[in-house]
């Protein structure tokens, strides 16, 4: 048992040291404040305070977990052996020259994201106004790289110490924000498609559509049995997020009482998980979330406890406190659209922590690291550039045996419109995913 002494407990310490030491590490551990008993204690043992006390571990501790409201914080990135660290400490007696709890918590409770930010056009946080990005370490799971360090220092101070096994885990995340091309779509709906094909002179898609509308070929959206096979194949968990809303501009599917679609529904969720895909909508008019999710909760016919928001369109912290209400107990919707990475600088499924309310919540965020449109439409990337960035990702969280959530589109596996050479990338991210598991 690690025994770590604080010389005060506050709500974002013990959120913080949970975080740490039993969702990333694995690691049983007490907390005290007693300072003879830490003193006595003769295991493994971690001080984290302003002064040292005990011949354990050191972490010097900064203000910020003793802190209840958000303020600006002076931040300087600097270098720790090649990884990047903030809320630096000295001392000649400090185990870390950083308080890696304090910057532990910055990240995952996402604090910039509460302090003035700009907003995209889709009143999203950009990511270009993140710490990560600014100082190049988006692309890392910094803090399970922090956590892994700090933990061979304890195994280094500690050598008799029980170091519980970590794995690696992969879920295949698919939403299905338009799931037919064609099918279910209405006349007006796929005659202005064939219009503006017809102005962009794409005739292959006018071809492919009037097929498909005169039942001589499938609709190039319905790529769900190749999802579903190719998961089985490469052994791979699977979860579809639908977007089950009214038609509007930004959220164009099929409608929630089109027979069809509802049956595909039915269809998914007896091979994989199925969450809800709150739309673009529901962003400004939350009631629309609970209508949402009661009429795909009355498909399925069972509650719908995880949700993706749709565009990635959601604020801190009321739009988690809207699926709090609506009793989600998981989100994944923790990334970028438009950049691949770790928002939140993990790859480990962790609890929301509320900053206005400075509480923790139950809500379980399941943080993402890559989208195929980052990779296709923001980043440019060609097949086999984005299969490269694939695999990088996933070394990456392999390395510290995290979990790696990445999100697919079933139209982005159609082999057309553009997504010409994605399904081969899609299959060999499955295999080198699974190869990695394995090893």
């Amino acid at each position: 048992m690690l025994l770590i002494y604080v010389s005060k407990l506050t709500n974002r310490l013990g959120y913080t040291l949970n975080l740490v030491f039993k969702t990333i590490l694995n690691i049983p551990f007490e907390i005290t404040l007693d300072e003879e008993y830490f003193c006595s204690y003769s295991g493994p043992k971690i001080c984290y305070s302003r002064n040292k006390i005990g011949d354990g571990l050191y972490i010097k501790s900064t203000s910020l977990l003793y802190q209840t409201s958000v303020e600006n914080q002076e931040i300087q990135v600097t270098e720790m052996e090649g990884l990047p660290i903030f809320f630096q400490t000295y001392g000649k007696d400090i185990t870390l020259p950083f308080d890696i709890f304090a910057a532990t918590f910055y990240l995952v409770s996402r604090y910039e994201e509460y302090l003035p930010h700009r907003k995209d056009h889709h009143q999203r946080f950009d990511y270009k106004d993140s710490l990560a990005y600014q100082n190049n370490f988006l692309h890392v799971p910094i803090v399970n790289k922090w956590a892994d360090f700090f933990c061979k220092k304890i195994k280094d101070h500690y050598p008799d110490i029980n170091l519980p096994i970590r794995r690696f885990h992969f879920v295949s995340t698919i939403d299905i924000d338009a799931a037919y091309a064609v099918v279910n779509k209405g006349l007006l709906r796929n005659m202005g498609r064939f219009v503006k094909d017809l102005v962009d002179r794409d005739y292959n898609s006018v071809y492919k559509r009037a097929m498909v509308m005169l039942k001589k070929e499938k609709d190039p959206f319905d790529t769900f049995d190749y999802i579903l096979k190719t998961a089985n194949d490469y052994h791979t968990e699977l979860l579809f997020f639908v977007l089950f809303a009214n038609y509007n501009t930004y959220d164009k599917n099929i409608s929630p009482n089109s027979l069809k679609f509802q049956q595909l529904i039915k269809h998914l969720g007896d091979y994989a998980k199925v969450g809800i895909h709150p739309s673009y909508a529901s962003f400004a008019d939350p009631t629309l979330l609970t209508q949402e999710r009661k009429m795909l909760a009355s498909v399925m016919h069972k509650p719908i406890k995880r949700s993706r928001f749709h565009f990635l369109r959601f604020q801190l912290p009321v739009s988690y406190q809207n699926l709090i209400d609506n009793n989600i107990e998981a989100d994944y919707s923790m990334g970028y659209s438009n950049e691949y990475g770790f928002r939140a600088g993990i790859c480990t499924p962790f609890h929301f922590y509320d900053m206005e309310s400075d509480t923790e919540t139950n809500l379980t965020i399941h943080p993402f690291a890559v989208m195929d449109s980052a990779l296709k439409k923001y980043l440019n990337l060609s097949p086999d550039e984005a299969l490269n960035v694939l695999k990088t990702v996933i070394d990456e969280i392999k390395a510290v045996e995290g979990t790696l959530y990445t999100i697919w589109h079933n139209n982005s596996l159609c082999e057309l419109f553009g997504w010409e050479g994605w399904s081969r990338v899609y299959e060999q991210m499955l295999d080198y995913a699974h190869q990695v598991k394995n090893k």
